[in-house]
């Protein structure tokens, strides 16, 4: 674990985000690579009360996301309590990484995950921590990504309730199947969905999901709904089952045409971070 250098070659104008890089964190199994921190506007390094803190996977794709300009809008607004994000890059082992620890899918992928998520919760938050006044406690701690991403942070928070205390999953691939052999296999074996069925208890979590209309056109099993939007429903669906509630621990935001980009995303932030972290 490594400390944070400035990469600022002159000072940011107040009431703006800054970014710093991280120097480089390595865990065995999972790339080495550097973060981006981006602290919000105002940032105050002696404030008594910490800053909430959340994890972007994809993290060389917030620029695209609009995530400064959004963090300076919400915060100098005062729509949304002040957030540290860390942006963590994606790796050239995408597919591995982003898989669900434990289980790999039907086509083996998936194998470097718990390492990733190994990475988040031991070499990346604590170094964030020991650098940033940022909170320890999980409900002030969220991750979300998209598409693969989206399926990571929902993974990563299902599987360590005690390190995340929400997620924010957009366009997730909530598809990732342990079977491919027909359509019900297809449907029956989506992992994600398996382990909250199989799960003995119910997790202090909050989830946030986000779908586009436009997000495919693929449709398993021919019912006339996208299957990027029939995945997240239904996985609300078991979360419900499991005593998660819509509206309190959970919520979905439909986009109308939105589509699998990061410009639908970029969109939609905004709505999460006034879910995660409303304003006190």
């Amino acid at each position: 674990m490594s400390g944070v250098r400035r990469w600022w070659s002159r000072r940011p104008a107040a009431g703006k985000t800054q970014v710093r890089e991280t120097e480089q964190f390595e865990v065995r199994g999972a790339a080495p690579r550097r973060t981006q921190v981006y602290l919000p506007p105002r940032y105050d390094a002696g404030r008594r009360r910490a800053y909430p803190v959340l994890i972007a996977l994809d993290g060389q794709t917030m620029p695209q996301w609009q995530l400064a300009e959004t963090l300076d809008a919400l915060v100098g607004g005062g729509q949304i309590e002040p957030v540290v994000v860390v942006a963590v890059p994606a790796s050239a082992a995408r597919l591995e990484e982003y898989g669900t620890a434990g289980a790999l899918d039907f086509a083996g992928r998936g194998r470097q995950a718990k390492a990733f998520q190994d990475l988040l919760a031991g070499e990346v938050l604590p170094a964030v921590r020991g650098n940033y006044n940022v909170a320890a406690e999980p409900a002030r701690t969220g991750i979300f990504g998209a598409s693969m991403g989206g399926l990571c942070a929902f993974d990563s928070a299902w599987r360590r309730p005690q390190v995340f205390g929400l997620a924010g999953v957009f366009s997730g691939s909530l598809w990732w199947r342990a079977d491919n052999s027909s359509v019900a296999a297809q449907q029956a074996s989506r992992i994600a969905h398996r382990n909250v069925a199989g799960a003995a208890g119910r997790p202090a979590l909050r989830f946030w999901f986000e779908a586009g209309t436009r997000d495919e056109t693929a449709d398993r099993d021919g019912n006339g709904v996208i299957d990027a939007i029939q995945d997240t429903v239904e996985l609300m669906d078991a979360l419900e089952r499991k005593g998660f509630q819509r509206g309190r621990d959970m919520s979905y935001h439909e986009v109308e045409g939105g589509e699998h980009h990061e410009a639908t995303w970029a969109q939609a932030l905004p709505i999460f971070l006034r879910w995660a972290f409303p304003p006190r």
